[in-house]
Formats: C-alpha cells, structure tokens, sequence
C-alpha cells in the first residue's frame, strides 16, 4: 500500500483520536496504609481531537469537547472521504469505536463510497504514524513561555 501511494494510486489516511487536558490526569497515587489520600485530583475539561495524516503529506483534525464515539468517528471520515479524491485506505487501530458491531452499517457507507480499512495487529501502535505526532504534542514540544507585562515592553 505504501508503494501505491508513493505512486500516486490511492491516499493513506493514518487515522486516531488523542485526549488532552491542562492537566494530567491523577487518578490514582499512594498513600501509607491507614491514611486518607489528601490531595484532591484537579480536573479539567479535556479536549479530544481525532487526526487524519495522510500520505499526500496533509494533516486533517476535528476537535470535540465531549468523547469521541462511533458516530462521531463516522462523521470525520465522511469529511474526510469527501476531501480525498483518490481511493482511500483508512489505517487505524482496534480500537471499540473502529470496530463496534453496531457500527457495521456505517463502515459499509463508507466502503460504498470507496473507503477502505486496514486494521493494524493489536498493541502496535508504532505503526501508526499520526501516534508520533500525537507523542510529539503531548510530551516532546516545550509548552509555550508566558510572559509577564513587563517582559513585553
């Protein structure tokens, strides 16, 4: 498949979802026997953004406030399908929603409209190239500098 998209034959769309939040979630920690945790866990509202990179080299992303479901899925590859001229191979996870019973009929629309899916084996996900990227957002770019008033005269 790589090679047919190297030749201009049909698009790769590696296609997942990420979550992020101001705050890392802590939602376990130890405490000694006998003692009660004190530590409130401070919660945010996450962000959850699902991504298509494709192998034309273009980035796609939709972000949602709430999580992501089958049907929310569904709907980013319907834009995706229709933003994509050649034949599409959608690359993805095992993930519930990517592979949920109930959302069979939706997955045969699309392979109507000419997608098409790969399933990667399960726990690899080094073979998905956007989950570089989202490792990229989440731990390797420095977080942006604030500055004061003062710093900006």
């Amino acid at each position: 498949m790589i090679k047919q998209a190297e030749a201009g034959e049909i698009e790769l769309a590696y296609v997942d979802e990420a979550g992020f939040a101001p705050q890392p979630p802590n939602r376990s920690a130890w405490t000694k026997s006998g003692e009660v945790h004190a530590i409130t866990a401070k919660r945010a509202q996450r962000m959850n953004v699902i991504g298509a990179m494709l192998s034309s080299g273009r980035l796609m992303l939709t972000k949602l406030w709430h999580s992501v479901n089958g049907l929310w899925f569904f709907g980013f590859l319907m834009a995706l399908i229709a933003r994509v001229s050649k034949p599409l191979v959608v690359i993805l996870d095992n993930a519930s929603i990517h592979t949920a019973k109930k959302m069979k009929p939706y997955w045969d629309l699309l392979e109507e409209k000419g997608m098409r899916f790969y399933f990667l084996p399960p726990y690899s996900p080094e073979l998905n190239r956007i989950e570089l990227l989202w490792h990229k957002m989440k731990y390797e770019w420095l977080p942006f500098k604030t500055f004061t008033p003062d710093e900006l005269e």
